[in-house]
């Protein structure tokens, strides 16, 4: 049985994922320290909700190749905003709109004692 990856890991294979899949506005929110679910959030942008998806899938699918397992995806129906809960990582793939409107990474890198985007 393979060995699940580690937090740092996990995040480099995501985000290379997402560059090959042309994802936009790529950002991740260090939360080590800040959070007891999770160590990394990476909030994404895709063109249109077939982009979306599509992001969404190739990723899932190349997590699991990894060995990653419970992997938790919400929104594959709609494709407006799409959630990935590997455990270490969490990837929300947003349409422009979506994203602009939830505006997650405000939340996550503002006020005192916030995670910082790196």
């Amino acid at each position: 049985m393979q060995a699940q990856p580690d937090a740092d890991k996990t995040l480099s294979l995501i985000l290379s994922r997402l560059e090959d899949m042309k994802a936009e506005e790529t950002v991740t929110i260090d939360l080590r320290g800040k959070s007891a679910y999770s160590d990394y959030m990476i909030v994404t942008t895709g063109r249109v909700n077939r982009h979306v998806g599509a992001i969404a899938e190739n990723v899932t699918k190349s997590l699991k190749e990894t060995g990653i397992r419970n992997i938790h995806v919400e929104g594959l129906p709609n494709c407006d905003w799409v959630l990935i809960d590997s455990g270490d990582v969490i990837v929300h793939v947003f349409r422009p709109e979506v994203r602009e409107f939830y505006n997650l990474e405000r939340l996550y890198t503002q006020g005192p004692g916030a995670a910082k985007a790196i």
